[in-house]
């Protein structure tokens, strides 16, 4: 329906116009831009991945604040708009070519050159822009040179989501832009492209989409609309990222316990006991999620998994107390209702893939080595414990370093000598000779392995940990959890708060991605860890700095 105050009037045999006004600024005007029928469900959006078709079947309403304000009068005309991409854009996400739905996409000559001047290297951006020379080279291969300017269906390659155009940058354009801004610069020349095609066609609207802010600011500030690059993004908000618990309602035994049925059963020398209950909560459970009910009226609190999902029927597994001295894991014990869940996850030898999410100082890595020092040494289920972690520095690098691979590692893994001196202590009966031989014998079993040689690799019964998970593209992290062989064990540690690497964000990276594609299946599992235990010190530090 056409509203007077969107639309200018429609005359008969002339095409409908937008109004192309600027008229509303948003301090945060991110994201490429989809039609709203468009966007991810699951309360996210897809990060970088070939099988981008298979992702968005579920429809997701997009918030329209987020948008610039010609993209807003574009979607509620229904006007297709004309995309011009960053280089940045590209390198980042090799697939963005093919993520605007049905809107089009425009590369400007600078863009191609500036992907040429990357493709030398090893590196993850030059990789990134190799695959995108590809995917453009494809998309031209067998068109006519004349029919290029009218531009290349983008869905030629089996992408059948997206059904806009690609269009190339043909014919020189010279826009004078503002005094100050020098001609040369990569970044003005698309400026200039985007004010140029603003001139050539003021019946559509033509956003320029970048990840560098600076290049937005510019844009904004020339009067130009443009939007960060998000659909990249599994979530919209962090918030909302899968904790892996759910506390229960205090009615929950008074709703879901007529007809229960209850059975106990021993799994690895422990014996657990089993309900099977229905009820209007269990939708919501999801497959291996812990539950807990801590009742204020001096009860005894209720800890569990759950193990089973079929319609409103499910199956919780009590837990094991590893907070009790008889059952410490290598000396250590739960301090907390999460490092229990977390620890439950960890010793389960039918769980493969555990994230643990957490602030500094809640205890992750130590947890983590202690299951996998256990499970090594004393129960053999594994035979060595692998330990890897993305080596972004912090300040300044301090360059390359002498000595074998896992010399050059030692460095970065200083987090992990002092748990391991934590876990050395715990038996204060063996003596300095005694502690000396453990801590040899620990070290023999711990290989500390880069993530640069990775590929091709298959670990076969190991306990493989990946630190600092946070800093990982979603593309690296398949890279790494897809070399598990049979028997192995994977655990991803990680503070998406604390993320080092350049154009990765908390919704973004490629631990937020492995939590929530994983939540569900019956041989994963994720915690949240809440608490920090480190000290009084350090916890004051967190609230107070």
């Amino acid at each position: 329906m056409l509203s007077p105050d969107d639309y200018p009037k429609a005359e008969k045999g002339k095409s409908v116009k937008p109004v192309m006004t600027l008229v509303e600024t948003s301090p945060q005007q991110p994201a490429e831009e989809t039609a709203p029928k468009a966007r991810a469900k699951t309360a996210e959006k897809s990060p970088a991945s070939p099988t981008a078709a298979k992702r968005s079947s579920k429809p997701k309403a997009v918030d329209s604040s987020i948008k610039s304000s010609v993209s807003r009068v574009a979607d509620r005309m229904g006007v297709t708009k004309i995309f011009v991409l960053d280089t940045n854009v590209l390198m980042h996400d090799p697939t963005s070519l093919f993520r605007f739905e049905e809107h089009d996409v425009y590369l400007p000559m600078i863009t191609l050159e500036e992907l040429d001047n990357h493709k030398k290297g090893m590196s993850e951006v030059a990789r990134n822009a190799r695959q995108v020379s590809r995917s453009l080279d494809a998309l031209v291969a067998g068109v006519d040179e004349s029919a290029i300017e009218d531009g290349i269906l983008l869905n030629k390659l089996g992408n059948k989501d997206a059904k806009g155009r690609l269009l190339f940058q043909t014919k020189l354009q010279s826009v004078a832009l503002p005094e100050g801004l020098p001609s040369g610069k990569a970044d003005n020349q698309i400026l200039g492209v985007v004010r140029a095609l603003e001139q050539q066609h003021p019946d559509r609207p033509v956003v320029l989409v970048s990840k560098d802010i600076n290049m937005r600011i510019k844009a904004r500030a020339m009067g130009l609309p443009a939007e960060e690059y998000f659909n990249d993004h599994v979530l919209e908000d962090t918030d909302l990222l899968y904790s892996g618990i759910m506390q229960l309602p205090d009615d929950f035994w008074n709703k879901h316990a007529k007809g229960m049925e209850s059975w106990q059963e021993n799994k690895h020398g422990t014996g657990y006991t089993f309900y099977r209950l229905t009820g209007p909560t269990v939708p919501s459970f999801l497959v291996n999620q812990f539950v807990f009910l801590e009742p204020k009226n001096g009860e005894a609190p209720f800890y569990g998994q759950v193990k089973q999902i079929n319609g409103k029927t499910a199956v919780i597994q009590t837990l094991r107390d590893y907070s009790h001295g008889k059952n410490g894991v290598w000396g250590v014990t739960a301090r907390n209702r999460e490092q229990n869940f977390a620890l439950n996850l960890l010793m389960n030898p039918e769980c493969d893939f555990v994230t643990l999410l957490g602030q500094a100082g809640t205890g992750k890595t130590l947890l983590a080595l202690a299951a996998g020092l256990a499970q090594v040494l004393e129960t053999k289920l594994y035979n060595e414990i692998i330990v890897t972690r993305v080596t972004v520095p912090v300040g300044e690098d301090i360059g390359f370093l002498p000595g074998t691979e896992e010399e050059k590692m030692s460095p970065w893994m200083g987090a992990f000598d002092d748990n391991l001196e934590v876990l050395n202590k715990s038996d204060n009966d063996a003596g300095d000779w005694g502690r000396a031989a453990t801590q040899d014998l620990i070290r023999s079993r711990i290989k500390i392995k880069s993530m640069n040689f990775m590929r091709g690799r298959t670990f076969v019964n190991k306990y493989l940990i990946i630190d600092e998970a946070q800093n990982l593209t979603p593309k690296q992290m398949k890279t790494l959890v897809t070399r598990a062989g049979p028997g192995t064990k994977i655990v991803c540690l990680g503070n998406i708060a604390q993320i080092d690497t350049p154009y990765l964000t908390e919704g973004s990276s490629g631990l937020t991605y492995v939590v929530d594609r994983f939540k569900g299946w019956s041989h994963s599992g994720h915690v949240t860890l809440a608490r920090g235990e480190r000290s009084r010190l350090a916890d004051h530090a967190s609230d107070v700095l």
